[in-house]
């Protein structure tokens, strides 16, 4: 049964209140509740609108959800040089405690895409998330900071931004329009996941003539549903255009429909 929509709340919490959140609200008591972990970057800039539709559709089933800014990140406090691999599993890990305050809920299910499923991932026991909910996570940093570098060095080239080449000294430090440290550069191609510690659902959209990484995950116990149409994250003509998958909204909510 939908319930009837409740408005967004903005507020700041955690340490400080250093943290911006959205806490989408339901009314009357709630017995699961999701947290969406966001990815980075330009990932976090394509898919903003599909966490905008996921939370207000789960609101609509009578499931509250939070959306969250990591430090250095969006309306959160401090600049994006700052952003923190390790700071960023404390952040969502104050997120989840902050949802779970808010909601009362019993149930808390943890939502992340690409970088955002990676620290579901990771941090599923310290976040004490029921179940896991991932769309493309990154599994394998090294490959991930690979791609990155790769389209970081096409895009000075780019003749259609750019009326002449950059160097590679003027793109230096950056993800495609974002300022990356030398730390974060790191942290992330340390990135390595093989296994997860709570039921966990992979939503795959990642070209189907690609190789499965997801298998050592599957061996461990979780499940991979394919979504379609295909999610193009690596291609520099698809910078500007916002990822929409009504599919993955019909997949979560179906997951949850139980709880809903």
């Amino acid at each position: 049964m939908s319930e009837q929509p409740v408005p967004a709340i903005p507020g700041y919490f955690g340490v400080d209140n250093q943290l911006f959140g959205l806490f989408h609200g339901v009314t009357g008591p709630a017995q699961t509740a999701v947290l969406l972990c966001p990815p980075f970057g330009q990932d976090l800039i394509r898919s903003h609108r599909v966490y905008r539709q996921l939370a207000e559709a789960l609101a609509n089933r009578g499931i509250p959800s939070l959306r969250f800014d990591y430090f250095g990140s969006g309306d959160s406090s401090g600049n994006s040089i700052e952003v923190d691999w390790l700071r960023c599993q404390a952040d969502a890990q104050a997120a989840a405690a902050e949802l779970r305050r808010r909601s009362g809920c019993h149930r808390l299910v943890g939502f992340g895409g690409r970088l955002g499923g990676s620290l579901v991932l990771i941090c599923a026991a310290a976040a004490e998330f029921s179940e896991l909910i991932v769309w493309d996570p990154v599994v394998h940093g090294a490959a991930y900071v690979a791609q990155l570098d790769a389209l970081q060095d096409q895009l000075r080239l780019d003749s259609m931004r750019f009326s002449q080449p950059r160097s590679s000294l003027d793109a230096a430090g950056q993800w495609l329009g974002f300022p990356v440290s030398a730390r974060l550069h790191q942290q992330v191609s340390m990135v390595r996941i093989a296994s997860t510690s709570v039921p966990t659902l992979i939503l795959d959209s990642t070209p189907q003539d690609t190789p499965n990484e997801f298998a050592p995950l599957q061996a461990g116990g979780a499940r991979v549903t394919s979504l379609a149409p295909t999610t193009v994250w690596n291609d520099l003509d698809r910078l500007e255009h916002a990822v929409l998958s009504p599919g993955l909204i019909r997949a979560v909510l179906s997951q949850l429909g139980a709880a809903a």
